[in-house]
């Protein structure tokens, strides 16, 4: 998977169905030749251009093209590495000091590029991961201080890619905010910088650490598109940089503008990954790339089914007791539910928002003896029982904050801001990440809890560290580590555990943050309606194995729009499916729709889980929106279809299905009716939605035996 050309300095890494490749040039920096379709070695050697004379005075080396661009000599574009050293010299020299190859597992290996400053003490080595069950590459690096003086890193980004000269450039990606995340955004790249950022201390509702690329000619199905995504959970940012002379190339990494991070003497820096793809598909083909590599590299459990769970907000709010919840818990159990999660209120003096924050034992006056009834009569039910955590956080009405005020973000001589009436606790601390890994570990084995939904509610502010030098420019990296080292102990110490990932909704979904979890709340919105905007966006990287959404009551609370019980599930199946409705108010129809819809669901989630996603037609207004799900050898599938307004007059267009075994025959569950697979492939399938608004259906194909 990894080969190299002394004579010339060409690597090249191989991955199924794409090659990379790079070279160390007469300046001793590292370059990128290609990344693209497969090529030989010799092929790659073709591509090394030598030097052309200098054009212009004015404008120094290619801006793109450096597999880590960095601030010296005459580079102008942005750097990925900037290096402040003692003396208050900001150039690097590349000098190389050689290589390594690393069998790291089976199928899997890594190229290590080794580097020093050729007059400071300052090492620098480049990793790339290539597997063979992917064409997904990862790319990090290792700065590490070799001296005895301090060195500043002003930017230290992961990775930077580069892609071939192209007649035009579009980049996707998603913006949003609360209760809107994932929006997705195709647009043609401008010339210059184009900056993705998080300067919230989280992955962020507003963006998302990853962006796509291509010509502006791909489709779904069809065309060459480049894309990366980062591997972290606090701030980042993304800079793509289109030149005028007809490149674009992108660099990312850790942190934002105005941060550093402080190496001191014998310390090193390693980057999150910054994994990248390439596929000749079409943005389906790029999706589907990164929901393999998900579940096959990055989730703890990949191989489980996301149980069917029910959340208690909506119908408790911060009303929460013993009785109630046994009463929930056994309309969930009818339901058909595996997992019923109590959320917020459940702790201390938690009324309201405004107070108990951090105060993590049980409300006396609501369970008088502890959570270990509830949690038996869930366990009685047959269901898996669950809680709702913020260990992040403090209200500053708490016992915590009254006795550990100094453990919040702050600056001595700034106020204290508030949002959401809490604070956000200084994880990067060391005493208070091991405080909420005690209670955490203590509260999930004193109880024999099985889920954890992690809660992040506010951004950072005065994200100041007093008392510790350079505490503000180390905060930012140390919180995340120390976070993920609270999630790994506490999956440690109780294997059978499973973490869902939110931050007030999207707030906090990345590759870093579901390496630890096994799943992540999309969004705070559940109406159907936009969910298919957001459930769109999310599954542009991130799996439907990953995404929890939930059904809910209307009018919806957010919204106030009232759509059908059918057409809310159809949309949650298109997930991990959770049901957040008060059940109490629930109509016996409703129950028993609801009981059938989730059997209905059961009976399918291997696909939605599991198989491969084709999204058939985005979600619109006033046409049919339809995603496809099929298994691995084609056997079966299932389409999940949407008309939210109904149009007299309206063109009834088929939907051409994928994945399926050509010469086969597929059978639908539900009517029998036996459709051959080229004239589903060929000429389509025309839903059967039933009349009006808000119309929705899912259809399963069999796949029949042959004659």
């Amino acid at each position: 998977m990894i080969s190299f050309a002394p004579d010339s300095g060409v690597w090249l890494l191989a991955t199924p169905h794409t090659s990379y490749a790079l070279r160390i040039d007469e300046t001793g920096a590292p370059c990128h030749l290609a990344w693209g379709p497969r090529l030989t070695l010799a092929e790659a050697e073709d591509l090394v251009v030598p030097p052309g004379p200098e054009t212009s005075s004015f404008e120094g080396r290619d801006p793109v093209g450096e597999e880590l661009p960095v601030d010296g000599g005459t580079r102008y574009g942005p750097p990925s590495l900037q290096v402040r050293f003692a003396d208050g010299s900001r150039a690097f020299e590349w000098q190389p000091e050689g290589h390594d190859i690393e069998e790291s597992g089976p199928g899997e290996s890594v190229l290590v590029l080794r580097f020093r400053d050729r007059r400071y003490p300052l090492q620098v080595s480049l990793h790339y991961r290539v597997r063979a069950d992917t064409d997904v590459i990862e790319r990090w690096t290792v700065v590490r201080n070799t001296g005895d003086e301090a060195v500043t890193l002003l930017r230290a980004d992961s990775a930077a890619w580069a892609l071939p000269p192209l007649r035009d450039y579009r980049l996707s990606h998603v913006t949003g905010q609360w209760s809107a995340e994932s929006q997705l955004r195709r647009d043609q790249l401008p010339y210059g910088e184009t900056v993705l950022t998080s300067r919230r201390g989280i992955t962020s509702h507003h963006a998302n650490p990853w962006v796509m690329l291509d010509a502006g000619e791909a489709t779904e199905d069809h065309g060459r598109v480049w894309s990366a995504a980062l591997a972290w959970s606090g701030s980042w940012r993304i800079t793509t940089q289109r030149t005028p002379d007809g490149r674009a190339g992108f660099t990312g990494g850790v942190g934002h503008d105005g941060t550093t991070v402080p190496l001191a003497p014998g310390e090193e820096f390693t980057t999150p990954p910054f994994a990248g793809v390439f596929t000749e598909g079409g943005f389906g083909a790029v999706s589907r790339a990164w929901h393999a590599f998900t579940l096959a590299h990055v989730l703890p459990h990949p191989d489980e089914f996301a149980p069917v769970l029910y959340n208690s907000w909506e119908a408790t709010g911060f009303d929460v007791d013993e009785v109630g919840q046994k009463a929930l818990a056994e309309r969930a159990a009818e339901l058909g539910v595996e997992l019923y999660v109590v959320d917020d209120g459940w702790f201390g003096a938690r009324r309201n928002d405004r107070a108990g924050l951090g105060d993590w034992t049980p409300a006396p006056d609501r369970f008088p003896d502890g959570l270990g009834p509830l949690v038996d009569a869930v366990h009685g039910l047959g269901m898996r029982f669950g809680l709702w955590v913020e260990p992040e956080m403090v209200n500053p009405d708490s016992d915590l904050y009254r006795t550990h005020p100094d453990w919040v973000l702050h600056f001595p001589e700034r106020p204290r801001s508030e949002l959401r009436n809490q604070l956000v606790l200084n994880f990067a601390r060391s005493d208070v990440a091991d405080w909420a890994y005690g209670w955490l570990t203590r509260l999930v084995g004193e109880h024999g809890i099985d889920f954890l939904k992690w809660d992040m509610n506010r951004a950072f502010s005065e994200a100041g560290w007093p008392g510790r030098q350079d505490g503000a420019d180390r905060l930012g990296p140390q919180y995340v580590r120390n976070l993920y080292g609270v999630v790994d102990r506490l999956r440690a110490d109780h294997p059978a555990l499973r973490i869902e990932s939110c931050s007030g909704g999207g707030g906090r979904v990345d590759l870093g943050i579901l390496s630890r979890t096994d799943q992540a709340w999309a969004s705070d919105n559940t109406d159907a309606a936009d969910r298919m905007g957001i459930q769109h966006g999310f599954g542009q990287v991130y799996p439907a194995r990953t995404m929890g959404s939930w059904v809910t009551d209307v009018p919806n609370q957010l919204t106030g729009r009232t759509v059908p019980l059918r057409f809310r599930f159809h949309v949650a199946m298109a997930g991990a499916l959770g049901i957040g409705g008060d059940l109490t108010h629930w109509s016996e129809e409703e129950l028993r729709e609801g009981a059938a819809l989730v059997a209905e669901y059961k009976s399918v989630r291997h696909l939605v889980q599991h198989g491969r996603l084709d999204r058939l037609s985005p979600p619109a207004e006033d046409a049919e929106a339809v995603v496809q799900y099929t298994a691995a050898d084609g056997a079966e599938t299932l389409l999940l279809g949407y008309r939210r307004v109904s149009r007299h007059g309206s063109p009834k267009v088929p939907v051409r299905l994928r994945g399926l075994t050509p010469t086969a025959r597929y059978r639908d569950t539900r009517t029998g009716t036996v459709h051959h697979a080229a004239v589903l492939g060929a000429y389509g399938l025309h839903l059967d939605l039933p009349a009006g608004d808000w119309a929705s259906t899912a259809v399963h194909l069999v796949r029949e035996p042959e004659a």
